[in-house]
Parts: C-alpha cells; sequence; structure tokens
C-alpha cells in the first residue's frame, strides 16, 4: 500500500489535489482517505459520495493536528490495510506551518496558494522543507513573473524539490505528480515508519493551560518582547 500524505495551508486547495489524485488512481489502487482537522471537516463525506472510497476524519481539538496526525497513523494504516486499500491518502490541516508531518516510507505533497503572495513560501519553509512536491495551486490566477518569482522561493528552501503548478481544480499539470506517485514505493514495514524531521520545540506552561499573561508567569519555553528580533532555537 502506498502512503501519501498532503499539508498545506487552509484553502489552499489540498482536498482540490486529493480528489484529482483519487481520480487518477480509483481503479488501479483503490485509495483510502483520512481528513486531519481541527474542530469541523465536510471533506470525507464528499469524496465518500463522490468516488465510493473508503472514507473518514478525525478531530484534533486542542492538539495539533500534525501531531495528532502522527498519533494516529498506526492506526490509519491498519484500517486502510484491512480494507484492502492500495494508497492511503492522508489530508492535514497544517495550520501552524511549523510541523512537518511528513514520514518515512510516505509520498509528501506541500500545498501552496499561487495567490498567496510572493515571498510565502518563505514564511511556510518548514512545511516545504521536508515535503517530496511542492503543488502550486491557482497558478492560472497570478502572472507568469509572479510564478516565477515563487518558484524561486520554493528552490531557495528546497532546491531540488519536484514543483508542479496547477488549477487543481481542473487537473491541469498534475500528470507530473501522477507519475512521482506512481514511481514511489509502498510501505515496506509500518512498524518503522518514522517521522523525517524533528518537530519544534513542543510544550510550554501555555500549552498546558496557565492563562496569565507575561514571561514573568511562566517557566520553561520563555520570551521576553527584547529577543524577539531572533529565531528562538530552546534552551
Amino acid at each position: 500500500m502506498k502512503l501519501v500524505i498532503v499539508a498545506g495551508p487552509p484553502s489552499a486547495g489540498k482536498t482540490a489535489v486529493i480528489r484529482q489524485i483519487v481520480k487518477k488512481f480509483l481503479k488501479t489502487d483503490r485509495p483510502a482517505y483520512l481528513k486531519i482537522d481541527v474542530v469541523k471537516a465536510f471533506e470525507d463525506e464528499e469524496l465518500r459520495e463522490e468516488f465510493g472510497i473508503p472514507a473518514r476524519k478525525v478531530y484534533s481539538g486542542d492538539l495539533c493536528p500534525d501531531h495528532m496526525g502522527i498519533m494516529v497513523l498506526r492506526d490509519a494504516i491498519t484500517w486502510a490495510e484491512d480494507l484492502k486499500a492500495g494508497m492511503l491518502i492522508i489530508e492535514s490541516a497544517g495550520l501552524c506551518l511549523r510541523c512537518t508531518p511528513y514520514t518515512t516510507q510516505a509520498f509528501g505533497i506541500a500545498v501552496l496558494p499561487a495567490v498567496s503572495g510572493s515571498n510565502s513560501p518563505l514564511k511556510m519553509a518548514p512545511l516545504i522543507a521536508l515535503a517530496d512536491a511542492a503543488v502550486v495551486t491557482k497558478a492560472d490566477l497570478v502572472s507568469q513573473a509572479e510564478k516565477e518569482v515563487f518558484r524561486e522561493c520554493i528552490r531557495s528552501v528546497v532546491p531540488q524539490i519536484d514543483i508542479i503548478e496547477t488549477n487543481a481544480v481542473q487537473g491541469t499539470g498534475l500528470r507530473y505528480l501522477f507519475q512521482a506517485i506512481s514511481r514511489y514505493p509502498g510501505i515496506s514495514d509500518a512498524a518503522t515508519i518514522t517521522l523525517r524531521g524533528t518537530p519544534p520545540l513542543g510544550v510550554c506552561t501555555i500549552c498546558i493551560g496557565r492563562k496569565e499573561i507575561g514571561w514573568q508567569h511562566h517557566f520553561g519555553v520563555i520570551r521576553p518582547l527584547d529577543e524577539a528580533d531572533n529565531i528562538y532555537r530552546g534552551d
């Protein structure tokens, strides 16, 4: 079974890209789909109704959706394998843009909207850094010059990454993505799957529920204002 993990900012067109992947591999791989969101999602119902594929969702609630995805991934693989699926597609909400939900033995896709601004890939660098492919959606809505700047910003993060520009609703240009997915090997041993990268520094006292403002009321991961110009790398 192939494992495909799709991440990107809200409204980037992740589900539109996934819809095209499902349409392409429906007869050959019988995809299964898992949507990970925070409080509400409907994509599983839409894909199940449109394509008749096994689809489900899980809500992360107070937990980061990318972290939630890693916690439930083993269960999701077992679920899809029990259904004899040839491909499991995971769609993560990808809200903080700092986590990289891609794992070993999975084909990672970062979905980036061209209309988000020419320099936005630099702001989403951690999300892109460990992906196998960057799919630039809504590419038909920007000028050629804007597309070239966007592409170069992506390459400044990951020089060798595959960049696919598309109007995902129509599926233009996605044959290169389909070829890459087809060439990617399936899961060899689910027990050995791990995250590709190290997650960001995780828990601070705000994360565990303290509400007081000001670093003086917290401990562990703290940031005074006069250090705000520097990227925090932990103690």
